[in-house]
């Protein structure tokens, strides 16, 4: 049966029309974006076979190009749409963040940071560059490494501090394992840029470690 046939209260744009897109499940909202099935599918079913074989939305949401195009229903037009819907969702972060004050958003910190660095197959070390009256005015991604560690350079860090005119900072990197909570390494790391960064004035207002699902603070936790 076509979703066309279904009771409009079941169908997936009509119930986000009616309900919001949070009453919606994750196969049906695949399936809007998928927009049609098919031959003997509809989209909804496609969604679930889909979500199904990736294992989760997630997953599939950050498949790389050849494993995302080789599935049924999908392919290069499907993969181009969702890589600018996931950019568009990384911005209007990015916007929300540097509309306040970053210690008084630590949500819209941590949601920017997430959505930036979580799925990376590597580890990605980047900062938030913010000024004295703590709003965000740059985003960098500096060093990029390995699977389970990135060689950070302080001077680096400075030097790139000096060149925003920041008055304070706050670092982040992934962790590829899913585990959030620092290493040894981590926070000697941090104690190291805290340390080079106060020659120049500027202060560390947080570390943020993002894993799978979840996120360590250095602030929350007082280690800074």
């Amino acid at each position: 049966m076509a979703i066309t046939d279904w009771p409009e209260h079941e169908r997936p744009r009509e119930k986000l029309l009616q309900r919001g897109p949070e009453a919606l499940s994750d196969a049906e909202l695949l399936a809007i974006f998928l927009r049609t099935g098919v031959r003997g599918k509809t989209a909804v079913d496609l969604a679930r076979e889909l979500l199904n074989s990736f294992g989760s939305l997630r997953r599939l949401l950050e498949a790389d190009k050849p494993s995302f195009c080789q599935a049924a229903g999908l392919g290069e037009a499907k993969y181009v749409q969702l890589q600018a819907v996931l950019e568009m969702s990384r911005r209007h972060l990015y916007e929300v963040l540097t509309r306040g004050e970053a210690l008084s958003s630590p949500d819209a910190t941590r949601n920017y940071l997430t959505a930036r660095l979580r799925s990376y197959p590597q580890e990605v070390f980047a900062c938030l560059f913010l000024d004295n009256r703590h709003q965000v005015i740059g985003f960098e991604e500096l060093f990029y490494g390995t699977i389970d560690g990135a060689a950070v350079h302080p001077r680096e860090v400075v030097r790139r501090a000096m060149a925003h005119n920041a008055a304070a900072i706050i670092f982040a990197h992934n962790h590829p394992s899913g585990v959030a909570e620092p290493s040894q390494a981590d926070k000697n790391l941090t104690r190291r840029l805290q340390d080079a960064l106060a020659l120049v004035d500027v202060r560390v207002l947080d570390h943020f470690v993002i894993g799978e699902g979840q996120s360590f603070s250095f602030a929350e936790r007082g280690m800074l």
